[in-house]
C-alpha cells in the first residue's frame, strides 16, 4: 500500500484543517467558562472543530461535557488502544513574525502558529493517520480511540474528568513529544508560595510577572518607591537583559524581559522574575523576595537548598518559577518542579518546609504527580521503535527520558511518541512556535505504521 501517494493526494485537504485549528485561539479563559466550557469557549470551539471534522469523515464521535472527546476506529471486542491528544495551547506572549494564529506557510515550508507543534499538529497527525487507515477499510483486531483532551497545559482537568467516566485504554501512546519515543517522564510537584506579613514601608510596592506554573518567566514588572535608575540599568546591563524604566506619579516602574522555555528545562530560559528579586533584594526587606534570590535565582537544580540530583537514568531534578506576583495581601511565587523516579520526595518535603518556616514564607498550595515509567523492554516501547526506525533509518538515537509530562502518564501503558525530530529545536510555548512540514507528513506515514502495529490487522 503507498501510504505516501495517499497522503500526496489529500494534502491540500490536511493542510486545510491544520491551519483551521490553529486559528482557533484556544488558550485557557476561566473568565469565559461556561458548564459546558469549562475551559473558554474557545478551547470548547476546538474541541467542536475536531469532533465535527472526525464525524463527517464517518467516525463515531463522542464529547464529554466540553472537557474532552473521542473517536474510535476498529474491533470494539478488542484491546483498546488510546492515542491521547490535547486541543489547548498556552499564552502567546508577544515579538512573533507572523501572528501566532495564522497559521502561516512560508516558503521555506514552515507553518507558524501557537500549538502547531504542541499539540495541534501532531493531534491532526494522527488524525490523519487513522483515516486513511478507515478510508482504505483495514480491519483492525483492536479498537483505536483518538482522545482530546482540553487542560493539558495548566491542571489536567480535561483528561481527568474524561478518565472517570469512559474506559481507560489498555496501552497507548501520546503524539505530543520526540522522536524516537519516550518511556518515562519525571514526577511534578508545584507549590504556591506567600507571605503572611507585609511591611507597608518597603521599597517594594510589588512585582508581578508570568501566567504560568510551566514556562519560564519571560516578564516582570516591579513598582518601587526610590529612585533606583542608574542602579538598575546597570544590572539590566551586566546581566544582558533588556528593560524599561519610568517614572508614574510617585513611583517607578521597572521592567525586564527574559526569555521563555518550558519548565521541564528552565536552563534555556531566562527567568525575568527571579532577576527582578536578585536585583531588588539589595533595597528590600521582603523576605519572599529575599528567599527567591538566595534559592532560586540561576538555580535550576536545588544545589542552592542542598536537594540536587541527578539520576542516571531520568536526567536532574528541575525547578522553575513560572510566576512571581510580590503585592500586598496577596504574595503568590510558584514553584515547578521535575522529578526522577529515584528522587527522595520526603526529603525534599522535610527541607523545603524547614527553610520555608524559617524564612516566615508559607506554603499555600501543592500538587504532586508520581513519576512514569514503561520498561525499555516492554513489547509497546519496542514495536513503535522498530517503526520510527522504518521511516527514518536513525539507528543514532534510542528510546529515552524526560521532564516534561504528557497524557501517557494516566495510563499504566503508555509512551511519548513523537513527532519532534531529534534534530530539530524545541518550539513549544516559545514565540515563533512553528512546525516543519515535512516532519508533519513524515509523521503521518509513522502514526499509520504504528496505529496498523498496535491494532493488529486483521487479515
Amino acid at each position: 500500500m503507498d501510504f505516501k501517494k495517499i497522503i500526496e493526494e489529500k494534502k491540500n485537504e490536511i493542510l486545510l484543517n491544520l491551519q483551521k485549528i490553529i486559528q482557533i485561539p484556544s488558550v485557557l479563559d476561566e473568565n469565559d467558562a461556561t458548564a459546558d466550557a469549562p475551559f473558554g469557549r474557545h478551547v470548547r470551539e476546538c474541541l467542536d472543530f475536531m469532533l465535527s471534522l472526525a464525524k463527517q469523515d464517518g467516525f463515531e464521535v463522542v464529547q464529554d461535557g466540553g472537557y474532552a472527546g473521542h473517536l474510535s476506529y476498529g474491533n470494539e471486542n478488542g484491546k483498546l488502544i488510546g492515542i491521547l491528544c490535547h486541543l489547548d495551547v498556552v499564552p502567546v506572549g508577544d515579538g512573533w513574525l507572523y501572528p501566532p494564529f495564522s497559521a502561516t506557510i512560508t516558503k521555506d515550508n514552515k507553518l507558524y502558529g501557537r500549538g502547531s507543534t504542541d499539540d495541534k499538529g501532531p493531534t491532526m497527525a494522527a488524525y490523519y493517520a487513522l483515516k486513511i487507515i478507515k478510508d482504505l477499510g483495514l480491519k483492525l483486531k483492536n479498537n483505536i480511540r483518538i482522545i482530546f483532551g482540553c487542560d493539558e497545559e495548566t491542571g489536567w482537568r480535561g483528561i481527568s474528568h474524561y478518565l472517570q467516566h469512559f474506559p481507560h485504554p489498555d496501552l497507548g501512546f501520546v503524539p505530543d513529544a520526540d522522536f524516537p519515543l519516550i518511556y518515562g517522564e519525571k514526577g511534578r510537584m508545584s507549590f504556591d508560595l506567600g507571605l503572611n506579613e507585609w511591611d507597608d514601608d518597603d521599597l517594594v510596592v510589588s512585582i508581578m510577572g508570568g501566567e504560568r506554573y510551566n514556562v519560564v518567566l519571560e516578564d516582570a514588572t516591579a513598582l518601587i518607591k526610590k529612585d533606583l535608575e542608574k542602579e538598575f540599568i546597570k544590572y539590566a546591563k551586566d546581566n544582558k537583559l533588556e528593560y524599561h524604566y519610568q517614572k508614574i506619579n510617585d513611583l517607578y516602574e521597572l521592567k525586564l524581559k527574559g526569555v521563555a522555555a518550558h519548565a521541564m528545562e528552565p536552563n534555556k530560559g531566562v527567568n525575568a522574575g527571579t532577576h527582578m528579586c536578585n536585583f531588588l533584594k539589595d533595597y528590600s526587606n521582603n523576605k519572599l523576595i529575599h528567599f527567591v534570590s538566595q534559592y532560586f535565582h540561576l538555580d535550576y537544580y536545588l544545589k542552592n537548598l542542598g536537594l540536587d540530583y541527578n539520576d542516571y537514568e531520568m536526567g536532574p531534578i528541575t525547578c522553575n518559577l513560572g510566576i512571581v506576583n510580590i503585592v500586598k495581601d496577596n504574595s503568590r511565587v510558584t514553584l515547578d518542579l521535575r522529578y526522577p523516579t529515584r528522587y527522595d520526595r520526603d526529603k525534599f518535603l522535610k527541607v523545603l518546609d524547614e527553610k520555608t518556616k524559617e524564612n516566615k514564607i508559607v506554603i499555600n498550595h501543592s500538587t504532586n504527580k508520581n513519576p512514569h515509567y514503561v520498561s525499555p523492554e516492554d513489547d509497546l516501547v519496542k514495536k513503535l521503535y522498530q517503526v520510527y526506525l522504518k521511516h527514518t533509518s536513525d539507528f543514532e538515537h534510542k528510546p529515552f527520558t524526560i521532564g516534561g509530562g504528557t497524557y501517557a502518564s494516566t495510563l499504566p501503558k503508555a509512551v511519548a511518541f513523537g513527532m519532534k525530530m531529534p534534530y530539530e529545536e524545541e518550539l513549544a510555548h516559545q514565540r515563533n512556535e512553528y512546525l516543519n512540514l515535512d516532519t508533519f507528513f513524515k509523521a503521518i506515514l509513522i502514526y499509520i505504521d504504528a496505529i496498523i502495529e498496535l491494532g493488529e490487522l486483521d487479515a
